[in-house]
Formats: C-alpha cells, sequence, structure tokens
C-alpha cells in the first residue's frame, strides 16, 4: 500500500478516491479522524491520507490525479436558441426564454 495524497481538505481526498473508484483503483482514507490531535501533533501529520491498496496501480493512479488536479473546466461556446432566437452563454443547457434545449 502507497500513499498517493494528502490534504486538510477532506472532501478533496474523498473526490480523489472517487475518482480512482471509478477507474477500479481501491483506496484506503487514513487519518480520516486525526484532526482532534492537532496541537499535540504538527498540524499537517493529522490530514486525511489518500493510500492506494495495489502498490501496481499507484502510477497509473498518479496519472489519473494529475489529470484531474490540473485540468480546466471546460466552457462550451455560446449559442442561440433555434426556437425563439435568445443569445445564450455556452454554460446553459436550455434557454431561459422559452424552455427550449439546447440539443435536441
Amino acid at each position: 500500500m502507497k500513499k498517493i495524497y494528502t490534504s486538510p481538505e477532506r472532501l478533496i481526498i474523498f473526490h480523489f478516491k472517487n475518482v480512482l473508484a471509478s477507474y477500479h483503483i481501491d483506496c484506503v482514507v487514513k487519518n480520516e479522524y486525526l484532526a482532534g490531535a492537532a496541537g499535540e501533533i504538527p498540524p499537517n501529520e493529522c490530514w486525511p491520507e489518500l493510500w492506494v491498496k495495489n502498490d501496481d496501480k499507484y502510477d497509473k493512479a498518479l496519472k489519473i490525479l494529475d489529470k484531474n488536479r490540473f485540468s480546466t473546466p471546460s466552457t462550451a461556446p455560446d449559442w442561440t436558441c433555434t426556437r425563439c432566437g435568445e443569445k445564450l452563454e455556452g454554460q446553459f443547457t436550455a434557454c431561459w426564454q422559452c424552455g427550449e434545449t439546447r440539443y435536441r
């Protein structure tokens, strides 16, 4: 078993655990409840840690996390509603004016 990631943000740890699970890479979260010991133990030693169970999958898991950590959200181009002609920004999937969906 190898440690692949640590963060003070518990949410990020579990997000990455779920991402890796979607690639059939089993992981374990350690130190999940250790935050209360901060002060007696250095704070960064209390951060939750994500560990890959199978050492053979560590390199693949590292590539997946690198891709997910540094990816930027994609933005769709602006579009015009085919029903009413309203101009809409790319993040919208339905026209606010008439309710027509972007993709039919």
